[in-house]
């Protein structure tokens, strides 16, 4: 008799399905934490770095511009190397110089705008020394070039 019953009571379907969405939202959110707390775990010991220029804002034409590297404390870092590309204005290729013992590097660049263009943009990406805890994933200081 009580098999009978159970299998004529249709009740205990009613609250699967919110059941399921509550198992499945609790599962997502306790992924989510893991893996937040995972992915940060990687990061504990590196530092960031960034690149400063001497002047932020130059005319086209030739420049040596000083870019200096530093830690995320404001340190200088040796052995970095500085890519200087071309972003709204141009230069020929890219050009790269390696950072001294105070964290500069001096590279020679001779920007051109584009026609009707009367100021544009270089990136500037750093590549951290080989075998240390530095890291390049912010977006980098960009130099502002201006017509001359």
């Amino acid at each position: 008799m009580r098999l009978e019953a159970f299998r004529s009571d249709d009740r205990a379907i009613e609250g699967l399905p919110i059941r399921l969405v509550i198992a499945i939202v609790v599962g997502v959110a306790s992924l989510s934490i893991m893996m937040s707390m995972l992915s940060g775990v990687g990061t504990l010991g590196t530092t960031e770095l960034d690149v400063e220029p001497d002047e932020e804002v130059i005319e086209t034409g030739y420049n040596s511009v000083d870019l200096t590297v530093i830690d995320d404390q404001g340190d200088p870092v040796e052995g970095a190397t500085v890519i200087v590309s071309s972003g709204t204005a141009n230069i020929d290729g890219v050009v790269n110089e390696e950072s001294d013992a105070d964290g500069e590097a001096t590279v020679g660049i001779s920007p051109e705008l584009r026609d009707n263009q009367d100021k544009g943009t270089l990136e500037i990406d750093i590549n951290p020394p080989a075998g240390t805890e530095y890291e390049d994933q912010r977006e980098n200081t960009e130099l502002l070039v201006i017509d001359d």
